[in-house]
């Protein structure tokens, strides 16, 4: 009997344990529902090579972007500050500013509504600090809070990486780090 009991009470309890941890994760979502969780993948756009290149204009570092006006291809980078594979991304996209940016117009867009710790929301000040830690040389959109140039080209996961030839067409587009090698014969061959 006493054996029942101590099942009966340790199902009971762990039940409980389990439904304050079901409460507190569903509770902390709504707390703040806007708040992108850094660690879920955004969702996958169409776009693809030969696509039309989604037209945007957005302040950045370096004054107005706007895509229409550019005469010559463009790099266009979604990122995330959190995400470490962007931050790693910002030494090939440096590289590749030193030595394309008299022929290529580099934009960097920020992608996430989640800032830099991974889990407040993104400020100006995360995107300068992401710019001064990485020492960021190519500019970088300043924050839009609806996302809406980022949304138009991220494709499942950051950074989202485009090329764009002068003809405002897609010639290539990928989530995730890309080497310095790929990027540069691609821009190489952009026109």
């Amino acid at each position: 009997m006493n054996d029942r009991r101590s099942l009966v009470i340790a199902v009971v309890s762990a039940l409980i344990v389990i439904g304050v941890i079901v409460a507190a994760i569903v509770l902390s979502h709504q707390a703040s529902p806007s708040l992108q969780n850094a660690s879920s993948a955004p969702a996958m756009n169409q776009l693809q090579a030969g696509s039309a290149a989604p037209e945007f204009r957005i302040p950045s570092t370096a004054g107005l972007f706007n895509l229409d006006a550019q005469r010559r291809p463009v790099l266009v980078e979604v990122f995330a500050s959190w995400c470490p594979h962007c931050q790693h991304e910002t030494a090939v996209l440096n590289r590749l500013y030193a030595n394309f940016k008299s022929r290529v117009a580099f934009i960097a867009i920020p992608g996430s509504a989640t800032g830099m710790d991974g889990s407040t929301p993104e400020s100006e000040a995360d995107l300068l600090n992401f710019i001064a830690r990485f020492n960021v040389q190519y500019p970088v959109a300043v924050f839009d809070p609806q996302l809406k140039a980022a949304d138009e080209y991220l494709q499942g996961g950051y950074p989202t990486i485009a090329i764009i030839g002068t003809n405002k067409k897609i010639l290539s587009i990928s989530a995730g780090e890309v080497s310095y090698q790929t990027l540069a014969y691609a821009l190489r061959k952009a026109r």
